[in-house]
């Protein structure tokens, strides 16, 4: 179920609005002013199994970053969702004091101290209860990769390759078996033999554990002060180079998060790569989730079906997410008129464009365009 912006969301829930990651909010809370550095994460779309998943809310002047700072023994209101949720960015969370445990893809993981957890757009996260996180104190630094001017441009399909991006990195293995069914499927190119080999209701790999690692104790104070800092500076929007200071702390956060991946990742899932690829050749057409899935010789929901268990987001969100980057690329740093950008990217025309864009981030092409050159 596609949501289109927060107006629809107040349409369905006329006394409630379901928008701040953690606290449901009266249409009156969700009007009111926020204090600087503080967004929230707007639902953007249901899927079929329940979970929420929400999305970045832009905020003009300042790198979309957020920090959260999650700490019981102070009074603070924006605490992680007690319920089962994914995000359409990325999420990285610090422990600075362990306590407690959470479900990550699934799985109970405890907090101990100077644990870090990189979660990947897509991936579902389910706290247990936030009583169960009584004792812990972290951090949470939420942020797309427009954040960062070295990513600003990067394909979302190779996101997992990027240097800055290592602890993100979640290029699925597969077991043999689930590999030989991929090689057996790939010869076919007949719908009715897909289907017949290939329903939902297939054993299909699930999604790895999120990345973690765990800062190295003498290396803590550095990362509470990184973290300090982060959010001083996100408060001061109008201070003398609060824009440029925060992409550069987060660029060094991602730096030292990095150095602690593993430094053999595991092989790329073969599926994952061609469905990947088959997106990178054809975003700027036209083309359909059904039209990449008929290319590879698969039918669309079982296409889509895998890719959301073995990466976290539909075969389609995969499309939109390569498209808008593109949009966003191309707004920045050339000055073709929307209709261009629309015709480039694969969407119809200017007018989708807009309706697409702000569904998406919540201001228009345009907006977002003067803010980013201000």
């Amino acid at each position: 179920m596609e949501l289109g912006d927060d107006r629809t969301i107040l349409g369905r829930h006329p006394r409630r609005n379901i928008g701040s990651v953690g606290r449901v909010t009266t249409e009156r809370q969700a009007r009111a002013p926020r204090s600087p550095g503080r967004a929230r994460y707007r639902l953007r779309t249901v899927r079929p199994d329940g979970t929420p998943v929400y999305r970045y809310p832009l905020r003009l002047g300042m790198p979309p970053i957020q920090v959260t700072r999650i700490d019981f023994e102070v009074d603070h209101p924006h605490l992680p969702p007690d319920h089962r949720h994914a995000h359409d960015f990325l999420v990285l969370v610090y422990i600075e004091r362990g306590g407690g445990a959470v479900a990550l893809d699934g799985r109970t993981t405890p907090l101990r101290d100077g644990d870090l957890h990189a979660i990947p757009p897509g991936q579902a996260i389910g706290a247990a209860t936030l009583a169960d996180l009584q004792h812990c104190r972290a951090w949470s630094v939420a942020f797309t990769p427009d954040a960062v001017p070295s990513l600003a441009s990067v394909s979302p399909l190779a996101w997992a390759h990027h240097p800055l991006l290592a602890l993100f990195a979640t290029d699925f293995a597969t077991d043999a078996a689930a590999d030989q069914a991929t090689d057996t499927a790939s010869t076919s190119t007949s719908t009715s033999t897909s289907t017949s080999k290939h329903t939902a209701g297939s054993a299909l790999p699930t999604l790895p554990a999120i990345a973690s690692a765990n800062v190295p104790e003498a290396e803590r104070p550095r990362w509470s002060a990184w973290l300090t800092e982060l959010t001083e500076e996100l408060a001061e929007p109008g201070r003398v180079g609060a824009r440029d200071a925060a992409s550069a702390l987060l660029t060094r956060i991602l730096i030292a998060a990095a150095r602690l991946a593993p430094s053999a990742p595991a092989p790329p899932d073969p599926l994952v790569t061609r469905v990947f690829d088959e997106i990178e050749a054809t975003f700027g057409d036209p083309v359909s989730a059904a039209d990449v899935a008929q290319a590879l010789g698969y039918t669309p929901g079982y296409l889509t079906t895998v890719v959301r268990e073995r990466t976290g987001r539909t075969l389609l969100e995969w499309i939109t997410e390569r498209r808008m980057t593109e949009v966003r690329r191309m707004l920045r740093d050339t000055d073709l008129p929307l209709a261009v950008v629309a015709a480039r990217t694969g969407l119809r025309d200017a007018t989708y464009l807009v309706r697409r864009f702000k569904d998406r981030y919540g201001i228009t092409p345009d907006r977002w365009r003067r803010n980013e050159r201000a």
